[in-house]
């Protein structure tokens, strides 16, 4: 659903990406992890069709992100790191305005539907965004991804700043998603987080995926012992967790 083959992202004087091969199945979380200035942002920014790739192919069920943008983004849904709205708009009214943006009528009912099922209490649906928690925006943002009939979403740091009970309700609502058949690809530096909510977790490290392991199949501390010994070259790997 989402796959990059061989990308490459060059930048004057620095490679951000080198021939990066990553995939993202419907139904998936795919958790990219990494230090600061390994390339998640750029990775993100690719997929969304911010930049063009030096060279390689990138694409959203089968189309391509450089040769049909909009076609590609019509398929994704964005959520960043502080997801924004418009403050004095409700979160019904912010969802039924952005669906308009993408060029989709949604009837409040709809609207209401959405934010329901991205976990959203019902008593905030009708409330202005300027009085939610930043829990509660992150699944507002969810909700348009919803509401879009997104096939694939991006996360970028989608649980920063969030208190331990939000950070663990989004990502239950995270794993719904893909459990509706999205393809979710998340960027994160949250090693125990991303195990929760991940189906797979990539690592990313000067522009190459390090390693790459099934989340179910590596402990809490070995996964965050296998992170320290690869950003810091060491050798040892997880027991029960394959390289890349």
């Amino acid at each position: 659903m989402i796959k990059l083959t061989d990308v490459v992202m060059q930048f004057p004087g620095h490679l951000a990406l080198d021939r990066l091969n990553l995939s993202v199945e419907a139904g998936q979380v795919y958790g990219l992890l990494g230090p600061n200035g390994a390339g998640k942002s750029t990775t993100i920014n690719l997929v969304t069709g911010l930049l063009k790739p030096t060279s390689g192919d990138i694409q959203i069920d089968g189309v391509d992100v450089v040769a049909q943008p909009e076609r590609a983004r019509g398929m994704l849904a964005y959520v960043s790191e502080s997801v924004a709205l418009y403050p004095h708009l409700t979160g019904v009214e912010n969802l039924m305005l952005f669906s308009r943006l993408a060029g989709r009528k949604l009837y409040a009912s709809e609207a209401y539907e959405c934010l329901e099922r991205a976990g959203l209490q019902g008593d905030a649906h009708a409330r202005r965004v300027d009085t939610y928690s930043k829990g509660m925006r992150q699944k507002v943002g969810l909700a348009i991804a919803l509401a879009k009939d997104a096939r694939a979403v991006v996360l970028d740091e989608p649980s920063s700043g969030l208190d331990p009970s939000a950070s663990h309700d989004l990502a239950v609502r995270v794993r719904e998603l893909a459990a509706s058949g999205l393809a979710v690809l998340m960027a994160s530096h949250d090693l125990f987080r991303a195990k929760e909510t991940c189906d797979t977790v990539g690592l990313l490290v000067q522009g190459s995926l390090r390693a790459e392991w099934a989340a179910s199949e590596v402990k809490d501390r070995d996964l965050e012992t296998a992170y320290l010994e690869i950003v810091t070259d060491r050798d040892p790997a997880p027991q029960g967790a394959g390289g890349k």
